[in-house]
């Protein structure tokens, strides 16, 4: 006969001290959080001028054509406004980004679009339909910040593609998707975060050329395209022969109507656009019901391309201001971009300057700006400690003068 089991009593709390809980996964341990968003909880004194931020300028919002879209949405469709939505996004709010993007020279279907909630979420949604750890993505040098921690996140191994001042190197890309076979390379052509610069219509083309032949996604971030105020639009890499079936184009109202609606898309292959729209169910289900009925009612009701070509006047006067004060404010030596739209110019001080060092001390003297090195994937940052990233939308001509004054100050 077996004998019994001894029987073992259990432990109560007051028997040890409590285990601790199991750590955060290793993602959440090693992406550091947004250095532009730690510098605006910073410097949220109203006496500080702001280079900092990538806001749009508020008195410019067409806050009475929003709220009058929101206000017809209630009257009419209250019940549809407030219930749950399909995950890839109101018909009419598709249909008419639809045919923003045909009029633009892009033939485009409601049904190639997703509705996201931002561009933002468009990133992570692509991350997690492409992505899996150890993958390659190769990424403009600098690059968007928050798309470094977007791939970051998704395990991905981050590599910088070297350039010139077209931007992308084609022929440096090519290398390095032979040598890394990367998933894919992340772009802004237009007036690109951080750096302000444009990829020009023959650069697009190789890019385009090089991803077709040797297998490549591209990802064509656009939230800035419509802001120009200066020289002609340059088509997007998704609509140059041999990119179509291999190009994500993003796309969002956050600079051209209003950032807190949180509305966003991409336009994809129908194969990743649903694995996509699999990855937001998972993640809100939809975006929200009642901001893509407005802003499609804001479409069928109001001049969307009016106010924008109003909004890029004003920014075009502040880039002006900015460029005609900036050489006074910075240290002999030191260059700067000269954006044709958008809200960002890049600056580079001689390499003796750490901007990171001296962000402290110059937003003591009521102004401020993102340190460069945020902005560079890997080991690359350190290496540009010189470089700073400048707003110029926000803020007055005459604030913008003031700001360049204490600047200078700051860091002389």
């Amino acid at each position: 006969m077996t004998a019994p089991a001894a029987s073992v009593p259990l432990a109560s709390p007051s028997d040890s001290a409590a285990a601790s809980v199991p750590a955060l996964a290793a993602r959440a341990r090693t992406v550091g959080g947004s250095a532009v968003r730690d510098i605006l909880a910073v410097i949220a004194r109203p006496e500080v001028i702001n280079f900092a931020g990538g806001l749009p300028a508020p008195e410019l919002f067409d806050s009475e054509g929003v709220a009058a879209a929101f206000r017809d949405v209630f009257a009419d469709t209250p019940a549809r406004a407030l219930q749950y939505a399909t995950t890839e996004g109101e018909p009419a709010l598709r249909e008419a980004l639809a045919l923003r993007h045909t009029r633009r020279g892009l033939p485009t279907d409601a049904d190639d679009l997703l509705v996201t909630t931002g561009s933002q979420q468009a990133l992570s949604l692509l991350a997690t339909a492409l992505l899996d750890p150890g993958d390659v993505v190769l990424v403009e040098s600098p690059c968007y910040l928050a798309a470094l921690q977007v791939f970051g996140l998704a395990g991905a191994r981050v590599i910088a593609v070297p350039e010139d001042e077209d931007g992308v190197d084609a022929g440096v890309l090519e290398e390095l998707v032979v040598r890394h076979r990367p998933k894919l390379l992340y772009t802004v052509p237009n007036f690109r975060n951080p750096t302000g610069q444009t990829m020009p219509g023959e650069r697009r083309a190789a890019v385009a050329e090089v991803a077709a032949r040797l297998g490549l996604w591209i990802v064509e971030d656009d939230p800035y395209g419509e802001l120009r105020f200066e020289g002609d639009r340059v088509p997007w890499i998704a609509s140059c022969p041999g990119a179509e079936d291999r190009t994500v184009l993003l796309g969002s109202f956050s600079k051209v109507m209003a950032p807190g609606l949180r509305l966003g898309w991409l336009r994809a292959p129908a194969e990743l656009l649903r694995a996509c729209v699999v990855a937001k169910q998972a993640a809100d289900l939809h975006t929200p019901t009642v901001n893509q009925l407005a802003a499609a009612r804001y479409l069928a009701d109001r001049d969307l391309d009016a106010h924008v070509r109003r909004v890029a006047r004003v920014y075009g006067e502040r880039r002006a201001a900015m460029l005609d004060g900036i050489g006074d404010a910075l240290p002999e030596g030191s260059t700067w971009t000269r954006p044709e739209g958008g809200m960002f110019l890049w600056a580079r001080l001689p390499a003796s300057y750490d901007t990171t060092a001296l962000l402290r001390g110059v937003v003591e003297r009521g102004v401020a700006y993102v340190p460069g090195a945020s902005f560079y994937a890997g080991e690359v940052g350190g290496a540009e400690r010189a470089t700073m990233r400048l707003c110029f939308v926000t803020q007055t001509p005459e604030e913008i003068g003031e700001g360049l004054r204490r600047l200078g100050a700051g860091l002389r």
